[in-house]
């Protein structure tokens, strides 16, 4: 029996995907539910995207799947979820123009500059640095602290909400101006397979 054949009788094999998927269907429900100001519920669904995005890795490395179709469907998840939510949150007067305005134009500038270097010279090779990752994790701070805000007026909850959004901005433009200069270093070397996070 072939790998393919042992993948398709595996339903285990497909568990990472499913949840990255289900972190993508959940998003109409949670967007809703924003609208909608029902915000405890939608803190729960935040809760809930972010534990299946915690899942679907800690499920990959167990099963020793890493697919192609999971190392780029991973990623835009949660880019799409979190962009939707700055989006939503910034429509409801919970998020300033300027921290979401920041967030979107890293992310344009960063998917340009990934386009251009792929036509280019066919660079692939665009895995997240240590501020990217930072940054990702504040914006998930961010957001949580913005719809618990709206849930409790406890002072740490504000103050927490207001070091999140700080955070966010510092580290959008720090990761931006570091994905940038990796970038320029890029220029002319070897092509290789990854996928930007």
């Amino acid at each position: 029996m072939n790998e393919d054949s042992k993948t398709r009788l595996n339903p285990f094999r497909a568990a990472p995907n499913l949840l990255t998927l289900l972190r993508i269907c959940l998003m109409p429900f949670l967007v809703a539910a924003i609208l909608d100001g029902h915000y405890k519920l939608s803190f729960g669904l935040f809760v809930a995207a972010g534990l299946t995005d915690a899942l679907d890795g800690a499920l990959a490395r167990l099963l020793k799947q890493r697919t192609m179709l999971g190392q780029y469907l991973d990623p835009v998840a949660d880019k799409l979820l979190l962009s939707t939510m700055f989006l939503v949150l910034t429509h409801q007067d919970l998020i300033p123009m300027r921290v979401t305005v920041l967030v979107f134009g890293r992310d344009v500038g960063i998917l340009l500059v990934s386009a251009i270097l792929y036509a280019a010279v066919g660079r692939r090779d665009f895995s997240a640095s240590i501020f990217g990752k930072a940054n990702t994790v504040a914006q998930v701070g961010a957001v949580a602290a913005v719809l618990l805000h709206q849930l409790t007026p406890d002072s740490w909850v504000a103050e927490f909400r207001t070091i999140a959004l700080g955070a966010t901005m510092v580290l959008t433009v720090v990761s931006g101006l570091h994905y940038a200069w990796i970038a320029s270093r890029r220029v002319g070397a070897p092509a290789a397979n990854g996928h930007e996070t």
